[in-house]
């Protein structure tokens, strides 16, 4: 039972040694895309809290801190996704007419 016990403490800490490249990329593209659909204008807030914990969660994968990079890269693509919803329900800012 011991070993059974230590084998899969084993594989449970082998599992977060390794670093989230998927999920770094992940949230990576829900930023980019949450931009190009106007976040920056019609979802600041929500672009910024993603933007913050994707540089968060390269800070912890440069100190190979892994399991903490990978929570950041999730929250970053959460909140990106946020962004998104949020810009893609709001209408268009208005623009200033010209004289």
């Amino acid at each position: 039972m011991q070993v059974l016990l230590i084998g899969a403490v084993a594989l449970a800490a082998s599992c977060q040694t390794t670093p989230p490249v998927q999920e770094m990329s992940d949230a990576r593209q829900a930023i980019a895309v949450a931009r190009e659909a106007g976040a920056e204008e019609r979802a600041a807030i929500h672009l910024r809290a993603a933007e913050t914990y994707l540089e968060s969660a390269e800070q912890q994968l440069s100190a190979r801190k892994y399991a903490e990079a990978r929570y950041d890269a999730k929250q970053a693509k959460m909140k990106a996704l946020d962004a998104l919803r949020a810009s893609e329900s709001l209408p268009p800012a208005p623009r200033e007419k010209s004289l």
